[in-house]
């Protein structure tokens, strides 16, 4: 499948064969790694990664991800360019388009991402922004399909701020067939546009998709249950105020008990134990959440090889 010269800023912009594709490739390049066999697919190309936000998951992920496939990696962090300050974004997306071959972006503001790429004349990955999240969601559904062989069929719940993860997992469970409930205190549901796309597509595909307030029923007959930090960065001001708000949406073996006999449960880190998860239920499910983790190097190695090529 050619996806060469493609921007990946929201998985909305991708088909079911599309993601579906990524990942059986990100299973093969996973698996080679695994063997000692590293591929050269990305030689002599080279990505610029930009930070807004930091983050241990997503430089690691990329930079490492990069050398394995043979290319190189330069790592601009926003006291050094101050994205859309010091220049216009319109004109750092030129500069850069002059000198690699790729960007990855992680930062606030989702029209600052959409604005780049207006200008850039090379391929740019969305590495998280305030509205999606679309390349954590990439890693967890490689890592459901490892754990159980399959995603159409499957019901994750998430449990927690309707954050730009909800937002992007709405959208990706969606398009791969997997029922999705959303369960977040009222006023911190995910955002409508993500919410209206995945119920178009649950007309015709025959999943469901659901928004409940109540975590006990969101998580029933779930097969996984998810959830992610209370307050994100940026929210520093709030998190006190949520930790009352969303004392009732923890996951802990209480709220585990009401689901699937054979539930998992995901995280996409950083972990604050005994705040959205218990540190007893993170341990029980390390195994899982560390390996979605690692999932994240694979499937954006997946997603540079195939868009840059």
């Amino acid at each position: 499948m050619n996806l060469k010269g493609r921007d990946f800023l929201t998985l909305m912009d991708f088909t079911k064969d599309e993601i579906l594709y990524l990942l059986d490739f990100a299973q093969e390049i996973k698996k080679d790694v695994k063997s000692g066999h590293f591929l050269p697919i990305l030689k002599n190309k080279n990505l610029a990664l930009i930070f807004s936000k930091p983050s241990l998951r997503t430089r690691v992920s990329f930079e490492i991800g990069m050398r394995q496939l043979g290319g190189n990696s330069l790592t601009l962090k926003q006291d050094e360019i101050n994205l859309g300050i010091r220049e216009s974004i319109a004109d750092t997306a030129r500069v850069l388009s002059g000198y690699a071959d790729c960007v990855m972006i992680r930062t606030f503001a989702h029209k600052d991402v959409e604005e780049f790429v207006q200008y850039a004349t090379i391929p740019t990955i969305n590495g998280l922004t305030d509205d999606c999240h679309p390349c954590q969601i990439m890693a967890d559904l490689l890592t459901i399909k490892e754990h159980f062989s399959k995603l159409e069929g499957l019901k994750l719940t998430y449990v927690g701020d309707g954050n730009n993860v909800a937002n992007s997992l709405l959208v990706g469970c969606a398009l791969v067939g997997i029922n999705v409930a959303i369960s977040s205190p009222k006023g911190y549901e995910p955002t409508g546009r993500f919410l209206n796309f995945a119920k178009e597509i649950a007309k015709t595909s025959g999943i469901k998709v659901e928004i409940l307030n109540e975590p006990e029923l969101a998580v029933d007959g779930a097969n996984i249950i998810y959830t992610d930090v209370w307050a994100s960065m940026g929210q520093e001001s709030e998190a006190q105020a949520r930790k009352e708000i969303f004392k009732p949406y923890q996951i802990n073996a209480q709220l585990c008990s009401f689901a699937s006999k054979d539930v998992i449960v995901m995280h996409c880190l950083p972990a604050h134990r005994e705040e959205e998860i218990t540190h007893d239920v993170l341990e029980k499910y390390a195994d899982v959440i560390f390996r979605q983790a690692e999932n994240r190097m694979h499937a954006q190695k997946a997603i540079m090889a195939s868009i840059i090529g």
